[in-house]
């Protein structure tokens, strides 16, 4: 018997038999389905931890519920060339700490995002490593030159959180990576922001205590610059666990939870004490396939080949797997099936794109045309709590693939251990999930699925090793289009061959769900942030 599952189910028996009890009007606890790995901003690009960053931190421009870059530090921009890009900054803005903000500290930020060895992936350093020159010809004017053109340079900064140059000692502040723009100490680690001490922003919040685990804290920055957030403390607790979580918000240990269970949503519609929003998101789950090694380490064949290296193969896989069983069975008809990499509304989507077919036999005979009639052995990893359901669907796939000769060793892990793990390529074949933002198709494209070049910041997160140079060509030619029509084209050109080619397998589009208690209101995002500042008590 599953005992922790047993005594879940009984605290939500009891919860709901008694109600929740009510918390002080300035406090907030949040029941988290997923854990920031780390409170450094610039460390890894993941959800937890940029919608932690942007409760501590500001950024230049900072995206909408929908994903429109809104001003923030910045008060305006505007394109002076293709090549150069000229913010204003506010002027009456401080860190939490007491000291000014002004354009060194900006300058600085793009010069740590350089020089952050832990860093995983391309966080920051892909906006910044197309960056020719940054001048500030006075405290509140920033001047980027860029070495390629970048058409949509707000929308790129929106994803870098600014950082206070008092954080390290430094002479004067300069854009020179060859001389450590001005820094003469050591550059902030990750546990210098974990114990608080680099943890200096200018958002509505100020950090508290980070405690992996257990719980981070929050107090109101009361000199932030925006609106006055509604609550004086913030409490994030992980709850990886559907019915733990679920159970806490019945019984009034949390205030707001993310991602209840589907199955679990008729117990808050029958109680008036609570609530939830569902909201489409941004978040394609996808599978990343080793293309680029002819020796991969976790799949094997009789004559010894990496089957995924031939496009017949990959596409009986994308045939063997039932996306609206997916939709339907394991995420409860809170999904859609995903035939591109981003949702059909997004900049540089395919117009009504065909659907994937589901045809298992045709994916068996697909796999005898590659010369694999009897399979083969291959390991697939994936996370167990980090995706809605991610564990469930993992699993799904497995199946899925081994019914069509594919016989597939399923090892799902822990997100700390996962992503450091595929960050140094040790998979052959994964589970992935991208939320989609700044420039819309080119996001996952540039990020994803372009040849890797450290030097133009593209293809951070290829690590499969998939290389294209046709469909390069077309990615970075519309990364590089100032006109929006055109580089829309571009895109759709790109997202069509990118699901041909199948590089990467689209699985389906997350929704997300948030459940709270009686006087609060959250609307939700796209790119499922869950965000204390914007959860509002309703009016009394």
């Amino acid at each position: 018997m599953n005992h922790n599952k047993t005594q879940a189910c009984a605290v939500i028996a009891l919860a709901a038999a008694f109600g929740a009890t009510s918390v002080s009007a300035q406090e907030l606890t949040i029941g988290l389905s997923s854990e920031p790995t780390a409170v450094d901003p610039h460390y890894h690009d993941l959800t937890p931890n940029n919608q932690l960053g942007m409760h501590i931190y500001s950024m230049l421009a900072t995206p909408d519920a929908n994903l429109i870059a809104q001003p923030e530090l910045a008060t305006s921009w505007e394109a002076e060339d293709d090549n150069t890009w000229v913010f204003k900054l506010r002027d009456d803005v401080t860190f939490s700490d007491g000291t000014p903000f002004d354009a060194s500290d900006v300058v600085f930020t793009f010069c740590r995002v350089m020089n952050n060895e832990s860093a995983i992936g391309s966080t920051g350093s892909s906006v910044v490593s197309n960056f020719e020159s940054v001048e500030t010809p006075d405290l509140y004017t920033l001047r980027i030159k860029t070495k390629e053109v970048e058409p949509i340079m707000p929308e790129m900064l929106a994803g870098v959180p600014i950082l206070s140059d008092s954080i390290v000692e430094h002479d004067e502040i300069s854009f020179d990576l060859q001389n450590d723009c001005g820094v003469t100490g050591t550059w902030p680690s990750i546990d210098d922001f974990n114990v608080g001490n680099a943890a200096i922003g200018t958002g509505p919040f100020k950090l508290e205590k980070f405690s992996k685990g257990a719980e981070i804290s929050l107090s109101r920055n009361e000199s932030y610059f925006g609106p006055k957030p509604d609550w004086e403390t913030v409490t994030f607790v992980p709850v990886p666990s559907d019915g733990p979580r679920l159970a806490g918000l019945l019984s009034g240990d949390y205030d707001v939870i993310e991602s209840p269970a589907a199955r679990d949503l008729a117990q808050i519609k029958g109680n008036d004490a609570f609530d939830y929003v569902s909201t489409p998101s941004n978040r394609v789950i996808f599978l990343q396939l080793d293309t680029g090694r002819a020796d991969s380490p976790f799949v094997t064949a009789e004559d010894g080949s990496n089957p995924f290296q031939d496009l017949r193969v990959r596409q009986a896989m994308s045939m063997a797997i039932d996306r609206e069983a997916i939709v339907e069975r394991i995420m409860d008809g809170l999904a859609s099936p995903a035939n591109q990499f981003i949702p059909d509304e997004m900049f540089g989507a395919i117009p009504q794109p065909a659907a994937l077919e589901y045809n298992p036999q045709k994916a068996k005979e697909l796999l005898a045309e590659a010369g694999y009639p009897d399979g083969f052995k291959v390991t697939f990893h994936a996370t167990n709590d980090r995706y809605i359901n991610d564990s469930q669907i993992a699993q799904a796939v497995a199946q899925f693939l081994t019914r069509v000769g594919i016989e597939t060793e399923l090892d799902a892990m822990t997100r700390s251990m996962f992503f450091s793990r595929r960050s140094g390529r040790e998979f052959s074949f994964s589970m992935g999930g991208w939320g989609s933002s700044e420039g819309g198709a080119a996001s996952f494209l540039r990020q994803y699925a372009v040849t890797t070049d450290d030097a133009r910041g593209v293809g951070g997160s290829n690590y499969g090793g998939w290389s294209d140079p046709e469909f390069d060509a077309v990615v970075l030619e519309a990364i590089s289009t100032v006109d929006d029509a055109k580089r829309s084209e571009l895109l759709q050109q790109a997202e069509q061959m990118a699901v041909d080619k199948l590089g990467f397998i689209p699985l389906h589009f997350e929704s997300t769900v948030w459940a709270f208690r009686e006087g609060l209101s959250y609307d939700g995002r796209a790119d499922q942030f869950t965000l204390a500042y914007q959860i509002k008590r309703d009016a009394e």
